[in-house]
């Protein structure tokens, strides 16, 4: 689905993305952890299109796509979430999914004038989705709340719902959990599992929580220093030792097993 071949960004000096390729395979659950600086985000920024890289190819479906910018991704079906959620909060949840499409008709003021039909027509085909994606996401009883009212967790599974209304084909997931409490974290959880499985998305996610990573994502991609560091099920990137070094520094990692010890 996604291939990264030998990709950098650089930031004057420093080297964010320092020659990582990787590969993202269609139908996956994708984990990429790794510690804080390791380049996580940077790659994901280049990947989606925020960022042009310094060198390096990036390929969607075999399809050369680097540095092209999101609005031409999001159309090829590649759309990414933030850390931070991005809503429009004056709006109502319903409001806030109806907004995703793009090319419609009432956008501009020709139709509005027009072509009111076309438009009334198709505004009720995008809130019948947008109902049946709150239903899927088991937020319906957010329907008519304002967005800038909604929780950390809320607005999470209000992002994740946005894909949903244009049918991504990959869906690159930033810390979805940060800030969220275990139950919507497991509400959240049950919905990408359903996605994945029930409608073949195909999700990439960065995240620090090892237990969400776990019960997820199969295989976990590790960066470190700009780089993949290595690949493989979350119980063998747990025992590498490159990876205990990456997460812990020599020194204490050494400690940590003189304590096992």
């Amino acid at each position: 689905m996604i291939e990264v071949f030998d990709l950098h960004k650089h930031f004057g000096g420093f080297h964010a993305v320092d020659g990582a390729s990787l590969k993202i395979e269609e139908g996956s659950i994708t984990g990429l952890i790794g510690p804080n600086g390791a380049g996580k985000t940077t790659l994901f920024n280049v990947i989606a299109g925020n960022l042009k890289p310094t060198s390096g190819r990036v390929e969607l479906a075999g399809e050369d796509v680097t540095g092209l910018p999101p609005h031409e991704l999001f159309h090829r079906g590649l759309l990414r979430t933030f850390q931070i959620a991005h809503e429009f909060s004056s709006m109502t949840v319903r409001e806030n999914l109806m907004m995703v499409p793009s090319g419609q008709s009432g956008e501009t003021l020709w139709n509005a004038w027009f072509a009111p039909a076309r438009i009334r027509e198709e505004e009720a085909a995008l809130g019948k989705k947008a109902d049946e994606v709150l239903e899927f996401l088991t937020i319906d009883h957010l329907t008519h709340e304002r967005a800038g009212n909604l929780s950390g967790g809320q607005k999470k599974l209000l992002e994740l719902g946005r894909t949903m209304m244009v049918d991504a084909r990959i869906v690159f997931l930033d810390e979805v959990g940060a800030g969220v409490n275990r139950t919507l974290l497991n509400t959240i959880g049950d919905a990408i599992l359903r996605l994945n499985k029930e409608r073949g998305y195909t999700f990439c996610m960065i995240e620090h929580d090892m237990d969400f990573i776990g019960r997820l994502c199969d295989p976990v991609i590790v960066m470190a220093e700009g780089r993949v560091l290595t690949e493989g099920s979350i119980a063998e990137v747990k025992s590498n030792e490159q990876v205990i070094e990456a997460y812990l520094g020599t020194g204490l990692k050494n400690k940590v097993k003189g304590e096992a010890i």
